[in-house]
């Protein structure tokens, strides 16, 4: 996926082909959705001394594999990843708590691996019992068909309303070597700026200590992931790993030049999929990139958020309508204490100043918010010293379809 918005660090190569050394992935079909597609897929990491690190969503509402994976699997030392599309195991009590564990256990013994070692994850629709059989038989068609060319089939298997897969590969140069990043995303719908409403999974043969794995993770998340929204609704589900295998013989001593640039690097693959996951926000036709800038930077997100998340600047979006009002009073509602007086910008024409409106070329302007990508800035007052990001995407008829039918 293309856009002005990602530049990749020179020092990266995209690429197709196989997980990086140690990995191992497969993605079957085994009748958890009714459309008969790849619905469990299994991760794999044969490197004993592997390193990992994890998010999870910030919701109060937590589903059944998160919690286990918070507190009973060694988050900095996972070695393998069980998954499945088109349920959540949400909202689903004990019964859903002892299934996680047994996806857990089974992925443990097809992996030859402690069951602490094991992550597991799911999403799809939310109150519903897990068909645990199902999943239990998808992970042993799954170990059978691991390989190290499975990272396809595996990402397939984790879709639930995306229209498209989203997977990056790359080889990074390093000063110490180079080595290899794949990562494996889903994510169309819930996506909320608080944590996406996605999973992914992110593997590299570098050799890492695990807080500087925990580090660059942190980091890159909030970057990425932290910074989108298609409806402003945050998941039960949110998870995104990162497993070094350290295959490729290259170690990445912390605080140095090798850290720095596979920083760069997963920075930039963790936001082109971010990214992705906005483009194919559910019904989206547009997406836009919001800067606010302001002397706090709790305030600038807050201001940030409230504009990705309004309804009526997402409709605007997606009818090409440059209406910065919707913009100016989304920033009004958010903070409210005090007077305000912004400036605002679209497509780099100055719509509002001091918050007052602008002379422009309104003509001019219709035709630059016609394209696929839309850029806003505002400006809280005369300070600038903090910056907040967040990309968005529109509000369409085909959104309300998709979400009025969602489980019937």
């Amino acid at each position: 996926m293309s856009s002005r918005w990602l530049v990749r660090p020179a020092h990266v190569r995209e690429r197709a082909g196989e997980l990086p050394g140690g990995f191992r992935a497969a993605g079957v079909a085994a009748g958890v959705k009714a459309s008969g597609a790849a619905d469990v897929g299994l991760l794999v990491c044969d490197a004993a001394d592997a390193v990992s690190a994890a998010r999870f969503t910030r919701s109060g509402m937590l589903a059944a594999p998160v919690l286990v994976c918070k507190h009973e699997a060694r988050l900095d030392a996972l070695r393998a990843v069980a998954v499945n599309a088109g349920n959540a195991n949400a909202a689903t009590g004990a019964p859903g708590l002892a299934d996680a564990r047994a996806m857990q256990r089974a992925a443990a013994e097809l992996a030859g691996v402690e069951a602490a070692q094991v992550a597991v994850a799911s999403t799809g629709v939310i109150g519903v019992a897990l068909p645990i059989e199902r999943v239990l038989a998808g992970l042993r068609d799954a170990s059978g068909a691991l390989a190290s060319d499975g990272a396809a089939d595996f990402s397939a298997a984790i879709r639930t309303t995306d229209k498209y897969a989203k997977e990056i590969a790359v080889d990074v140069e390093l000063p110490a070597g180079r080595v290899r990043l794949t990562a494996q995303a889903k994510g169309a719908g819930m996506i909320s700026p608080a944590f996406a409403t996605m999973l992914c999974f992110v593997q590299t043969d570098a050799a890492l200590a695990p807080e500087t794995a925990d580090l660059l993770l942190g980091v890159c998340v909030k970057r990425s992931f932290d910074r989108i929204s298609v409806d402003g609704q945050l998941s039960t589900n949110d998870t995104a790993i990162l497993i070094a295998s350290g295959a490729a013989g290259v170690r990445v001593a912390p605080q140095s030049e090798d850290e720095l640039r596979l920083g760069e690097a997963l920075d930039w693959a963790l936001r082109t999929l971010a990214l992705a996951i906005v483009r194919d926000g559910e019904g989206a036709a547009r997406v836009a990139r919001l800067v606010v800038r302001g002397a706090d930077e709790r305030v600038a997100a807050q201001a940030a958020r409230a504009v990705a998340n309004s309804p009526l600047v997402k409709a605007a979006l997606h009818g090409g309508d440059p209406n910065w009002g919707r913009i100016a009073q989304a920033v009004g509602g958010a903070l409210y204490d005090a007077p305000l007086a912004p400036d605002i910008w679209i497509e780099g024409v100055q719509v509002c100043a001091a918050g007052a409106a602008v002379a422009h070329d309104a003509a001019a302007l219709a035709r630059a918010v016609a394209g696929d990508e839309v850029e806003y800035v505002v400006a809280l007052g005369d300070a600038a010293a903090a910056e907040a990001e967040v990309f968005f995407s529109d509000l369409s008829h085909e959104y309300v379809t998709i979400n009025a039918d969602y489980t019937t």
